[in-house]
């Protein structure tokens, strides 16, 4: 009889590993890079990267590499691993069945769910570069809400990078992104090369960097390149990055989590309202605060920091992040 209900209870945990295996695997979860200081060793650490609209993973590939570097020289025995994300509707993730609706709660879970989904621990710092930067905000709102479970763990430190944290006044600069997506929808789905597209999109006016990284969103299907992307989709997106306000988060940030602004010193995307209220929140932090907010200025850079000023941000971060 022992031996009867050890066999039973064996096969029944192995079934249970198998599902759970199972579940994992069938989960849809975003495509992701991920990148080791030192990959023949575990890692100890973990960063995540959430890059912005229209972007994908390898826009942060070579800034990860050099942060990898940099840490390893300043904490040798530490192994940190750069995580980066391909957010829903973007880059290799535009192949994945992602639920509806498209918006900055189901971006930021998307996160939640492949940390489960591969059995990972919760990162020590997300990172987020401008909707990016809105995605990791509510991940963080989200997680402090318990709106995860109680397993979920919230970050030391929470990176916004040239993301303004409330919403998008229409009148500033990103009528030119709600411009280039009413352009993509004026446009046919299919075009005969890259090269056509970029072209029209500078006779349009566009200027050639713009059109050149739009023209990253294509792929080859056949004979023609079509967008990697549902245009409605990313529209989704855009709107409820606009609409979404985080100002309460950071006048209340989570007990035990720093979230540290980045502007761009050349950015069009702030103006002189959010730019006050970011300085003064972070000159009121004190010992008595249950989180901490930062604020730091990059010089000699517009909104592609990691482009413009790399090396002045990885001083920034870097250092920060090293004395966790």
């Amino acid at each position: 009889m022992a031996a009867s209900l050890r066999c039973r209870n064996s096969s029944s945990l192995l079934l249970t590993r198998f599902l759970n295996s199972a579940s994992r695997r069938w989960l849809q979860t975003v495509a992701y890079e991920e990148l080791r200081a030192h990959p023949d060793k575990p890692y100890t650490s973990t960063a995540v990267f959430i890059h912005g609209f229209l972007g994908s993973s390898r826009n942060w590939r070579s800034f990860s590499r050099n942060l990898l570097a940099s840490l390893s020289n300043s904490s040798p025995s530490s192994n940190w691993r750069t995580v980066m994300l391909d957010m829903r509707n973007h880059g290799k993730s535009t192949e994945r069945e992602l639920n509806p609706p498209h918006n900055m709660e189901n971006a930021a879970k998307d996160l939640v769910d492949l940390v489960k989904a591969e059995g990972w621990s919760w990162p020590e710092v997300v990172i987020g570069h401008s909707m990016g930067g809105k995605v990791a905000l509510q991940f963080a709102e989200s997680c402090s809400r318990g709106d995860y479970g109680h397993s979920a763990l919230l970050p030391k430190q929470l990176w916004v990078l040239d993301s303004v944290p409330g919403e998008v006044n229409q009148e500033n600069s990103n009528d030119e992104v709600r411009n280039v997506l009413a352009t993509l929808q004026s446009l046919p789905s299919q075009f005969s090369s890259r090269k056509w597209l970029v072209g029209h999109l500078m006779g349009l006016g566009y200027p050639k960097a713009l059109s050149d990284w739009i023209g990253t969103n294509l792929k080859k299907v056949g004979d023609h390149e079509t967008w990697i992307f549902d245009i409605q989709n990313a529209k989704e997106m855009f709107d409820s990055y606009c609409e979404k306000s985080y100002w309460n988060l950071l006048e209340n940030p989570p007990k035990g989590m720093e979230i540290v602004i980045v502007r761009a010193e050349k950015s069009d995307r702030w103006d002189e309202d959010a730019i006050d209220r970011i300085q003064k929140l972070a000159s009121q932090g004190g010992s008595d605060s249950p989180g901490k907010a930062s604020f730091f200025v990059l010089p000699n850079a517009g909104h592609w920091v990691h482009v413009d000023n790399p090396k002045g941000l990885l001083e920034i971060v870097a250092s920060k992040i090293a004395s966790l």
